[in-house]
């Protein structure tokens, strides 16, 4: 718990806002663990002006986190100092013009793939697969079922710490595997992503297959943050944890979930701390048995657990 003093010596500091500031904030109810301390101050703008004002007034020497979907995270249990950012409503619109469309940053990514059906749009299926919101796609190079973010990207727009606007195409973030070059103050606003005109059955039966696969393949329905580990290169990181023994390890309240073992669950009684020592071990085990070296793709952040509590 972060001292209250602490609290409101930040507060006093920040400057006035149309949206919402709030102190000591439960951030780990938003998230798809459900773990991890509070955001010192949680910021939730009106409106785009309202953020870039904030920005262009904030301190220097206080620490800015933006707050996604909250699927590919683990908040650690000290919670997150200074301000954490969360585009709520007001950057969830979805606008369509022909086969184009321009999602901002806080509409969730299966909410743009129903929006593509409507609008008999096809390419977009996949995000469908993907958990979290448009942001933390385009931030991470999102991908699912054979196709990557950056592969129907066409460009986005983005406030930098001090809110300038920055308008890129996507040829410029120089994406990689779950990676994007794009610096890491920015705050993508918007995506502009190019489908293709497809016929409605067809775009109904390929999202029916996803959200299959998905029923048959992972824990959908359980406490977890989608997958833990990268895939490295020539191999599957789920088949290395699996070979490794890992299949159903727990540690404290957290579990490798039985049904796809790059799935952590949290079992009901996890901490932050409990979800990534548990993939520490696995990271290890992996290690020692195959000489691969997993890399974690879920984002974690926030103050770390005190030295060798995990």
């Amino acid at each position: 718990m972060i001292a209250a003093h602490k609290l409101d010596h930040l507060i006093e500091q920040l400057p006035a806002v149309r949206g919402t500031l709030k102190a000591d904030f439960d951030i780990a109810r938003l998230t798809w663990f459900g773990v991890g301390g509070n955001a010192e101050v949680m910021f939730e703008p009106a409106d785009q002006e309202d953020l870039q004002l904030f920005l262009n007034a904030l301190p220097d020497s206080i620490n800015i986190t933006v707050l996604g979907g909250g699927s590919n995270l683990i908040i650690r249990d000290g919670g997150i100092p200074g301000v954490t950012i969360r585009l709520g409503r007001p950057f969830s619109k979805i606008i369509t013009n022909d086969c184009r469309i321009t999602a901002l940053a806080g509409a969730m990514n299966i909410t743009v793939a129903r929006k593509a059906r409507d609008k008999k749009i096809g390419g977009l299926e996949f995000l469908s697969g993907i958990p979290g919101s448009v942001g933390g796609a385009v931030r991470m190079n999102a991908g699912a079922y054979k196709t990557e973010i950056q592969e129907v990207l066409i460009g986005v727009t983005a406030l930098d710490r001090h809110g300038k606007l920055h308008e890129v195409p996507a040829i410029e973030l120089g994406f990689s595997y779950r990676h994007c070059d794009g610096p890491d103050d920015w705050i993508f606003l918007s995506a502009q992503l190019q489908g293709r005109q497809e016929q409605s059955d067809v775009i109904i039966t390929r999202m029916k297959e996803i959200a299959e696969a998905r029923e048959n393949s992972q824990p959908i329905r359980e406490r977890t943050g989608g997958s833990t580990f990268k895939n490295p290169e020539g191999y599957r990181a789920w088949q290395l944890i699996d070979a490794a023994g890992c299949r159903g390890l727990r540690r404290g309240g957290a579990q490798v979930s039985n049904t796809h073992c790059n799935f952590l669950i949290n079992t009901g009684t996890a901490t932050a701390t409990d979800i990534e020592a548990l993939g520490e071990e696995v990271k290890r085990r992996v290690l020692d048995n195959t000489g691969v070296q997993l890399e974690w793709e879920i984002k974690r952040i926030g103050i770390p657990p005190a030295a060798g509590a995990m």
